[in-house]
C-alpha cells in the first residue's frame, strides 16, 4: 500500500506536467488567433500594417469625429503601395488599399488611428483614407471589382460613423484643402461610385 502512494502521486505529477506543457501553447494560440481576428475593422480585409512611424495613434471617434472618406489612387502597384506604407522613412499611410484586379482590401492603419494620407492635418484627423491601385490616366485599373468592393467599404464606413453618402463627404484627394494632388483624377467615375455606395 505504501508503494502505491508514490506511484499514484507520480502519475498525478506526470499528468499535471503534461497538462502544463500543453497549456502554454494553448494560451499562446488563443490570443494570437484572437488578435489576428481583431486586427481589421472591416470584415474580409487583410491586415497589412503600416509602420508605426507613418501614422498617429488616436482614439477616434472619441478624440476626433470621422466626417469624411477620402478617395485616392496610388500611382503605384498594390504591392508597392503596401511596401511604401511599411517603410518608416516614407511618412505616409492610408487606412485601406483596394487591389485593382479583384477588389481585395488590405487594412494598413486602424480606423481609430490617424493615417497620414490627405496632406492636411485637420482632414487627416477627421477622415478615413482609401487608396485604390492604379494610375489616374489609366482607367483600365478602375475595374468593376475595385469599384464594387471599395463602394461596399465606403458604405460600411458611412454607416459606422454617420457620414452622409454624398459627394460633400466622400471626396477625392484633390478636393482636400491645400492638396497638390490630382487623384483620383477625371477618369474616376464618381456618379457610378456614389450610386454603388448608396445601394451597398
Amino acid at each position: 500500500m505504501e508503494r502505491a502512494r508514490p506511484l499514484t502521486s507520480r502519475r498525478r505529477l506526470l499528468a499535471g506536467g503534461a497538462a502544463l506543457a500543453v497549456a502554454p501553447y494553448a494560451l499562446l494560440a488563443g490570443p494570437t488567433a484572437d488578435a489576428r481576428a481583431r486586427a481589421v475593422d472591416y470584415p474580409g480585409a487583410e491586415w497589412q500594417p503600416a509602420s508605426t512611424s507613418n501614422y498617429t495613434r488616436s482614439s477616434r471617434p472619441t478624440a476626433y469625429p470621422v466626417d469624411y472618406v477620402v478617395v485616392h489612387v496610388t500611382q503605384e502597384t498594390y504591392a508597392d503601395t503596401l511596401a511604401i506604407f511599411r517603410n518608416p522613412q516614407k511618412k505616409v499611410s492610408a487606412h485601406y488599399v483596394v487591389r485593382s484586379a479583384d477588389g481585395h482590401i488590405a487594412q494598413c492603419v486602424r480606423e481609430a488611428d490617424i493615417a497620414w494620407h490627405a496632406g492636411n492635418w485637420d482632414y487627416n484627423t477627421r477622415s478615413i483614407g482609401i487608396e485604390h491601385e492604379g494610375w489616374v490616366d489609366q482607367p483600365e485599373y478602375f475595374t468593376d471589382a475595385l469599384y464594387e468592393r471599395s463602394a461596399a467599404l465606403t458604405a460600411a464606413l458611412c454607416a459606422k460613423y454617420g457620414i452622409p453618402k454624398d459627394r460633400a463627404h466622400i471626396i477625392g484627394h484633390h478636393e482636400v484643402p491645400g492638396s497638390d494632388h490630382t487623384d483620383p483624377g477625371p477618369l474616376w467615375d464618381w456618379t457610378r461610385y456614389i450610386r454603388l455606395v448608396n445601394v451597398a
